[in-house]
């Protein structure tokens, strides 16, 4: 079994924020395998809420901590030790601001980049956990970077980020493959026809 994380914070206040970017693909990735097309798919556990299915033969978690980003590793410690599932079959989608928007990175382990829903999951189970980076951009300055990310996306980011999400669920079972390199390629391609 896989466990797929989206990091975010909970509720319609931050809903739309560029740091929600790992919710929202989380999400994605159910609604395209159609085990989180509904509502009623998804339960509230492990101080989150979560749905199960599969891709491919392969059994997958998805789980949206609500604990807020700072805290995530809460969850994610809960649904990973109930499971038992080991960090390197864990996967947590998030925001990056050091890349530009749209794209993407995958690497196993490695630092936080001061992101603090990594920070939170690192205390709680080790780096060796997989990390998909999604390109949000960056504002210019560290200062400006809090508001930032907790802003919504603009008016004109809002019409390219549905396919950008849809992209990265459609080309998700290539990282179950363990092909990062070409989900990442796939991805690229893709978003370099739409995005400019």
């Amino acid at each position: 079994m896989h466990l797929v994380v989206g990091l975010g914070n909970p509720g319609t206040r931050y809903a739309g924020h560029r740091h929600n970017i790992g919710f929202m693909a989380a999400a994605e990735i159910a609604a395209a395998f159609s085990f989180g097309t509904q509502e009623k798919s998804w339960q509230k556990k492990f101080q989150g809420r979560i749905c199960a299915g599969a891709i491919g033969g392969e059994k997958i978690l998805i789980l949206l901590p609500e604990t807020y980003m700072n805290e995530s590793g809460r969850a994610v410690q809960a649904a990973a030790a109930f499971h038992k599932i080991k960090p390197e079959n864990i996967i947590v989608l998030h925001d990056e601001l050091a890349l530009a928007p749209w794209k993407t990175r995958v690497k196993q382990g490695g630092g936080d980049g001061g992101h603090n829903g990594l920070k939170s999951i690192d205390a709680a189970l080790g780096p060796d956990y997989w990390r998909v980076r999604l390109g949000i951009g960056h504002p210019g300055t560290s200062d400006e970077a809090a508001d930032y990310v907790l802003s919504n996306f603009s008016v004109a980011e809002k019409k390219i980020l549905p396919t950008f999400l849809k992209s990265a669920a459609a080309h998700f079972p290539l990282l179950l493959e363990n092909n990062p390199s070409e989900f990442m390629n796939r991805v690229s391609l893709e978003m370099k026809s739409i995005a400019t």
